[in-house]
């Protein structure tokens, strides 16, 4: 018997082949390569520019500033969220109406206008009351640009991490909170040990896209005069007056944070799924 396969049988081969690479070309991440190639031209052609690594090395050291910013402000939001989200499910008014008037107000007033009523009115009151009650240095720290900028982000962002926090904890089915009861738990037990440990997968993806988000909208800052990314180019472009190489440069260097962060939510996305299963 011959083994050789036959006409049809090669046919429908060729034809699942054609299937599969039709299917991974559909697949591939087109936009990464055109980016990756654009990138890596831009790069290139960067280095090779003495005014493209001058304004480099001016922006460098506001690259640590941006993330301290960032970072700073992030964990500050994420405590303030999980209280908030804490407080409206809550079933106490005392603590549910507080932490909802703080999500709406937070919510309705554009962030650029909560980092100026913060850095010019809540944080200089701070200041003022510090110093009444003998304790100049804290009054001092709160007149620090970049604790001002932290503060404004953070509190800004809170509202919003709130309502992730409050989906994910309510996307736990009530069954797991009223066995949990029966079995004798307090209401914080059954929150700490049965409740967030499971919706923490479900919160970590959208998590860490507000982190991108505050990365990127840490530039905001700059209207403060917080030596970040924005501001510093703000400074050499009106010191060197070459807004084109300065500019291109913040903006590369956005985008490679941003797009690092962005893989890092992918990663957490797919450890998320996985633990679906």
């Amino acid at each position: 018997m011959d083994p050789t396969p036959s006409g049809p049988v090669l046919r429908e081969h060729a034809g699942r082949g054609r299937l599969v690479a039709v299917g991974m070309l559909e697949r591939a991440p087109w936009w990464a390569l055109v980016l990756l190639v654009g990138g890596v031209a831009a790069v290139t052609g960067m280095l090779r520019s003495p005014v493209y690594i001058e304004t480099y090395e001016f922006l460098a050291p506001a690259i640590i500033t941006t993330l301290q910013v960032a970072v700073y402000a992030y964990v500050l939001a994420m405590v303030l969220g999980l209280i908030a989200a804490l407080g409206q499910i809550s079933k106490n008014p005392f603590f549910a109406t507080p932490a909802r008037l703080y999500v709406e107000v937070f919510r309705g007033v554009p962030l650029l206008v909560q980092i100026i009523y913060i850095a010019f009115v809540l944080t200089p009151a701070l200041a003022d009351l510090f110093r009444g009650a003998g304790l100049p240095a804290v009054g001092l720290w709160f007149r620090r640009d970049i604790v001002r900028a932290v503060l404004a982000l953070g509190i800004g962002y809170g509202a919003y991490l709130a309502e992730v926090y409050r989906a994910g904890i309510q996307s736990i089915p009530k069954g797991q909170t009223e066995a949990s009861r029966s079995l004798g738990m307090t209401p914080w037990q059954t929150m700490r040990h049965i409740i967030l440990p499971q919706a923490i997968r479900v919160i970590l993806p959208p998590l860490g896209n507000d982190f991108v988000s505050m990365l990127k909208d840490s530039s905001l800052a700059s209207v403060i005069s917080v030596q970040e990314l924005t501001y510093s180019g703000q400074l050499l472009n009106a010191r060197t007056f070459r807004s084109f190489e300065t500019y291109n440069v913040v903006a590369l260097l956005y985008l490679i944070m941003t797009l690092i962060g962005s893989l890092g939510v992918r990663g957490l996305e797919r450890w998320a799924s996985r633990g679906k299963h």
